[in-house]
């Protein structure tokens, strides 16, 4: 292969990234936690977009129990996030792992 061919296939690989990377800004998940009472949507370039509560989580006395439980589909929602985000990059890198991009 030429050096030709080889800087065509890396402008074409960084522009499928740009778009993915794209794509995944406007890809939303949902995090949950204590059956789906608390629920956190984010993106999958960590953007929490919104953050849902059932009343019946909300109880004035135990503030403590409802901040762990947003803790929680906050990570959640994290972790879907990239792992969507790494499912997608790597449907474009053939799986290799290249710092910055996953």
């Amino acid at each position: 292969m030429n050096q030709a061919n080889l800087m065509a296939q890396m402008r074409k690989m960084q522009q499928e990234m740009a778009k993915a990377q794209e794509e995944l800004a406007s890809t939303v998940v949902t995090g949950s936690a204590a059956g789906e009472t608390v629920k956190v949507e984010m993106t999958c370039d960590h953007r929490v977009k919104a953050v849902t509560i059932a009343p019946e989580a909300i109880d004035p006395a135990d503030a403590e129990t409802l901040e762990d439980l947003i803790v929680v589909a906050c990570n959640d929602a994290l972790k879907k996030a990239d792992e969507t985000a790494q499912a997608r990059m790597g449907q474009l890198t053939g799986g290799l792992r290249i710092p910055g991009l996953s």
